[in-house]
């Protein structure tokens, strides 16, 4: 169905607003925030000009879109070299009761079918919450496209009443990677405190409480219980860097 003058009218303010904030970002150094408000800018300006059946207009339209791509492509092209260079940093802040922020959602778009092994430091995995995170983190890494075969975990030893927990829980889940192929390798340190995940596709992730910046659910039957993305959040930031080489913790 066509679009009427006013659907277009509006989605053209919509685009230009966009592509505003684009041009903001850009002057700002902030080039990866400033490629998504490119990106978006631009296809929203196509529907657009999908919809436009003046020709002058849709002439004018082509010119404004071919530039806003080639700026587009000249900043992804700087991001993709940083990336080559090692220089690439992308910040997060997880707000206090923030939602949307499960590990998929956080890390799905790192993920590839190069990643074959990653790297965990965390000093944090003894309680038992703390286990499950795990637990999903290591579920979430043998779905594909993902195809690994190696996950290392460097993690503190609980030396209180927790060890037992710790030790048999850790072991578990080991047993169960080995059914998909999947070979867990621990190592404890009691001088472990930074937070860090390495994939060897050359993203590394430091998320300010590791693993464990989910709030405890109200009750067992509570959204977010199980589906995490509903799962209100401890306030947080998540730093993401991108190096040529990941090396061994």
């Amino acid at each position: 169905m066509a679009k009427s003058g006013k659907e277009l009218d509006g989605q053209s303010v919509a685009a230009f607003t966009v592509l505003k904030r684009a041009v903001e970002l850009d002057s700002e150094s902030r080039y990866q925030q400033a490629l998504v408000c490119y990106q978006e800018g631009i296809d929203l300006l196509m529907q657009v000009l999908r919809g436009t059946k003046d020709d002058t207009k849709k002439c004018h339209l082509r010119k404004q879109i071919t530039g806003y791509m080639d700026r587009a492509e000249i900043v992804k092209k700087y991001l993709d070299q940083e990336k080559e260079d090692g220089k690439y940093h992308k910040q997060i802040k997880i707000e206090e009761n923030a939602t949307g922020f499960s590990y998929e959602s956080l890390f799905q778009k790192y993920l590839n079918e190069t990643v074959t092994e990653v790297w965990i430091q965390d000093p944090y995995i003894r309680q038992n919450h703390q286990l499950y995170n795990f637990l999903r983190f290591c579920e979430m890494l043998i779905k594909k496209p993902c195809k690994v075969k190696t996950i290392h975990l460097l993690t503190s030893l609980d030396v209180g009443s927790g060890k037992q927990q710790q030790s048999s829980g850790l072991q578990e889940i080991k047993e169960s990677l080995q059914n998909y192929g999947v070979l867990l390798e621990l190592e404890y340190s009691s001088s472990v405190h930074d937070r860090e995940i390495r994939f060897n596709n050359g993203w590394m992730i430091k998320i300010g409480r590791g693993l464990d910046y989910f709030k405890k659910p109200q009750s067992r039957f509570s959204l977010g219980y199980c589906d995490f993305d509903l799962r209100p959040c401890h306030e947080t930031t998540v730093d993401i860097f991108h190096n040529k080489h990941t090396k061994k913790i």
